[in-house]
């Protein structure tokens, strides 16, 4: 299956910005066929999505982030991309980069995942 390796996290103060980004190798030819998602879980809760690019470059997004995060790919160099502005303390979490395939307009269902990169915003 594709390997996924997130970075680009880190410790920012709220209102900053980070840019995440998921590198995907083993995927061969077929990346750009791929769904590509960003999850995000924090200490004792869910794993929750946040945002989705399908193969098509359609994007959705979690309510809480709609307006401040942006999901971009290329599939040239097989990399997703994060954009992650005015942050909040709330955004505090492990992120996670996946792969699956697209089961509603609004979510993938995860068949592969990278090993997370934290974000800790502070107030």
């Amino acid at each position: 299956q594709v390997q996924l390796v997130e970075s680009g996290g880190g410790l920012v103060q709220a209102g900053g910005s980070l840019r995440l980004s998921c590198a995907a190798t083993g995927s061969g030819s077929i990346f750009r066929l791929y769904n590509m998602g960003w999850y995000r879980q924090a200490p004792g809760k869910q794993r929750e999505l946040v945002a989705v690019i399908t193969s098509g470059g359609i994007t959705n997004y979690a309510d809480s982030v709609a307006g401040r995060f942006t999901i971009s790919r290329d599939n040239v160099k097989k990399m997703v991309y994060l954009q992650m502005n005015n942050l909040e303390p709330e955004d505090t979490a492990v992120y996670y980069c996946a792969q699956g395939p697209l089961v509603s307009s609004n979510t993938i269902r995860p068949t592969s995942w990278g090993q997370g990169t934290q974000v800790t915003v502070s107030s």
